[in-house]
């Protein structure tokens, strides 16, 4: 390697790093703004700056303009077109039709039937049932409708079911810290729905029943704990809110039930979407016939979730640039440790960096045990709910709940101390022996 490009690796690190630091500064940048006038250009730059979606997305264009004006714009072209952003196209089309009315309204259905026989089974008072459902049905179906899917439809419900009410700070933290870390948990049951699994799935020959005996049931045991302790903790809480609440928006308050057919059809390119995750070109263009078919259902649709989720995607696709260029300091540090010495590497590093770069990173590493890449995997997955950027489907979480938190938006610290107790449990859980 040349000294040349050893700089631009060093300088992706640099703005990697401002990138992060940027990213715990959101809230002050929103606190700021409201300072200044609504609608004026301090207010509109510095609420811009706020918004963490768009903080990678800004970082990784000005790492690529620096990188223009080292080596050329075409070898610029050529790293861009080195790089897959197949999962930030993914995260799009999957929230896109994800936080659809009929889809929504189908998925709210389900966990009703089901939070209200846990109601006759155990008695729950509230809304304490629905959370329980909500936080470990929903990340457990992530394993089949992938991680991303299930944190959209998810917090959808979270915020219009739960986070609606009056409810203190502390509750509405560690809700998100519980869903973040449940969500990246919940879907290492089988091989094709975590990011992070997905990376490594394929070349280590990790089949269905690998995952359901090495990671599903530490992780399904880690899910239902995470979310009994906060309903225990705040079972107050709980039991001040309503058991029964609707799932209409105010736009769809004129609006016609969606017919079954309609239901049908949009849960078959959900399911199309999630059956071809790795083959952009086809979920490209199922999105695009689903965006055919709201457009000829209007009167069945709210406004669909395009702003939200093009952010997320930009958010996502800087990750992408900037995490490239992040495996000379991540290679040496993943070769040669110990097993715990991997896990807990993992767990930590996750929170700094994208946990399914983490996990590509390590296949690329030869001859690993098999108990060192259990130990890669497990601290990714483990360390998935600690920050925004440590798993693919946290941005789109953040984006769906932001406005419950106020002003100021999500505070990335408080994030990581409500997810930091989940986190352990999670480790504790994986930790077990077979």
């Amino acid at each position: 390697m040349n000294h040349l490009e050893h700089s631009t690796e060093i300088l992706a690190t640099v703005l990697f790093a401002c990138a992060l630091v940027h990213t715990f500064m959101s809230s002050w940048f929103n606190r700021l703004a409201a300072k200044y006038p609504e609608g004026s250009l301090r207010e509109n730059t510095l609420h811009f700056l706020g918004e963490v979606e768009i903080v990678f997305g800004l970082w990784a264009a000005i790492f690529l303009v620096a990188f223009g004006a080292m080596h050329g714009f075409a070898r610029a072209t050529a790293f861009l077109d080195s790089l897959s952003f197949t999962e930030p196209a993914f995260v799009f089309a999957i929230m896109v039709i994800a936080a659809t009315r009929p889809v929504l309204t189908f998925s709210a259905q389900a966990m009703s039937k089901v939070s209200q026989k846990l109601a006759h089974i155990l008695p729950l008072p509230g809304a304490t049932s629905t959370f329980l459902v909500l936080l470990v049905a929903g990340p457990l179906a992530g394993s089949l409708i992938t991680e991303p899917g299930a944190m959209t439809l998810t917090a959808l419900l979270l915020h219009e079911r739960i986070l609606k009410h009056k409810c203190s700070e502390v509750f509405k933290y560690a809700t998100l810290g519980l869903l973040f870390v449940n969500i990246s948990i919940g879907g290492v049951l089988t091989p094709f729905a975590a990011p992070p699994v997905v990376m490594v799935a394929s070349k280590w020959e990790w089949d269905l029943s690998h995952m359901l005996t090495h990671f599903g049931w530490r992780a399904t045991l880690a899910v239902v704990i995470n979310a009994v302790l906060v309903c225990a903790v705040f079972w107050k809480e709980l039991s001040r809110m309503p058991a029964k609440t609707s799932t209409r928006s105010r736009s769809s308050t004129t609006k016609s039930d969606a017919p079954l057919w309609l239901v049908v059809i949009h849960l078959a390119f959900l399911l199309g979407v999630v059956a071809s995750a790795h083959h952009m070109t086809v979920f490209c263009g199922l999105l695009l016939m689903f965006l055919g078919v709201t457009e000829i259902t209007r009167e069945f649709q709210d406004p669909l979730r395009l702003r939200e989720s093009l952010l997320v995607a930009f958010f996502l696709a800087g990750l992408v640039v900037l995490g490239k260029e992040q495996e000379w300091w991540l290679r040496p540090l993943l070769s040669g440790a110990s097993d715990q010495a991997m896990f807990w590497g993992a767990t930590s590093l996750t929170a700094i960096t994208d946990n399914a770069a983490l996990t590509y990173l390590a296949s690329q590493v030869p001859d690993l045990s098999e108990s060192a890449k259990y130990a890669i995997v497990a601290g990714a997955v483990t360390g998935g709910g600690l920050t925004v950027i440590a798993n693919a489907p946290n941005p789109a979480g953040y984006a769906i709940l932001k406005d419950r938190y106020g002003t100021g938006g999500i505070n990335p610290f408080k994030l990581f101390a409500a997810a930091v107790i989940p986190t352990l449990i999670a480790a504790a859980c994986f930790s077990l022996p077979s």
